[in-house]
């Protein structure tokens, strides 16, 4: 798998692995040993950049990440975040500077390593000034303990005021078919400054696959039950965009989902997804979008497609509106 290059100079594969679904928010949590194999199978695979988070059950997917890569760790990116009280979304933000302490040493611990190479500030945090947080990053990073610093669906004014303190090396936000806000002003200025952009769930939740439809029955812990653009009448006005995907991938003779990556990975140079899945046949699958090209006639047809397919559903309920885009 080609490599590239996140701002300040971090370099990952092309396509990384999320791994919060292994353990947090779609239902069951996959057995360790599974997720085991998948994680190192993913290695085996080209796959050098891990995602993970002190919020994704509190630690428990830190633990499971860290013994997948002890094997290969000095070959391996990876990422976590710290942001919230306790680690529970629910209780909240929290970004003081003791508290960030606390998260590193837990992370360094959970991972089985010495150095954290790319730690974001999961969500922004209004009761602790941006710059202070950078500044406490800074401090760290010349202790050693981290690499490089990332924010997590922060505003153009947070990413300027952060940088301005400490570089920024990444910003990680929702971006695919199914949510293209970024393109407005985040991907130019993005640019402007030389930071890398990593999309989280650049398969729309699984939606781009195509398996995903209004007869779909999710588990009831699943957290897309929650988000108003997976009820069953979002999902079935939605399936104008599959309906398109899945006639390029005919078309093509690859899958829906590869094609929605690969249009992703078209974009700009500098953006390096993080798709997550719990199946081995899905990792190869992802992994295969790579390996497709699309053409400038196939990008504009998908552009012009696009901006005619009205997308229907927030992305989150009103009350979680409150830690995004700050």
């Amino acid at each position: 798998m080609k490599s590239r290059i996140l701002g300040q100079g971090l370099e990952v594969s092309e396509l990384g692995l999320g791994c919060m679904g292994l353990t947090f928010a779609y239902g069951r949590a996959t057995e360790e040993k599974t997720a085991i194999e998948l994680i190192q199978k993913a290695y085996d695979l080209g796959i050098t950049f891990y995602d993970t988070a002190e919020a994704y059950s509190k630690g428990g997917n830190e633990q499971l990440l860290g013994k997948a890569v002890k094997p290969f760790r000095d070959k391996v990116v990876l990422a976590t975040k710290f942001g919230f009280k306790e680690g529970d979304p629910k209780l909240g933000l929290d970004s003081r500077p003791e508290r960030i302490r606390t998260v590193v040493e837990n992370s360094l611990k959970y991972l089985q390593t010495d150095v954290i190479d790319l730690l974001y500030q999961h969500r922004v945090d209004p009761n602790t000034p941006i710059e202070e947080v950078a500044g406490t990053i800074k401090e760290l990073i010349q202790e050693g303990k981290v690499k490089h610093f990332g924010m997590s669906e922060a505003s153009v004014e947070s990413i300027r005021k952060a940088h301005a303190v400490l570089p920024v090396t990444a910003l990680q936000s929702e971006y695919s078919m199914f949510w293209r806000e970024p393109e407005n002003e985040i991907l130019p200025f993005l640019q402007e400054l030389g930071i890398g952009f990593v999309p989280f769930s650049p398969l729309g939740r699984g939606f781009l696959t195509g398996a995903i439809d209004e007869n779909t029955q999710f588990e009831s812990t699943d957290f897309r039950n929650t988000l108003p653009r997976f009820s069953e009448e979002n999902r079935k006005a939605n399936q104008a965009l599959i309906s398109l995907i899945k006639q390029i991938a005919t078309n093509l003779k690859t899958s829906p989902a590869q094609i929605a990556l690969a249009w992703l990975l078209s974009q700009k140079p500098w953006i390096a997804p993080i798709p997550g899945t719990t199946k081995i046949h899905r990792l190869q699958e992802n992994i295969g979008s790579t390996t497709i090209h699309l053409s400038e006639t196939n990008i504009t047809q998908i552009t012009v497609a696009l901006e005619n397919i009205k997308i229907v559903g927030e992305r989150y309920p009103i009350e979680y509106t409150k830690f995004v885009n700050k």
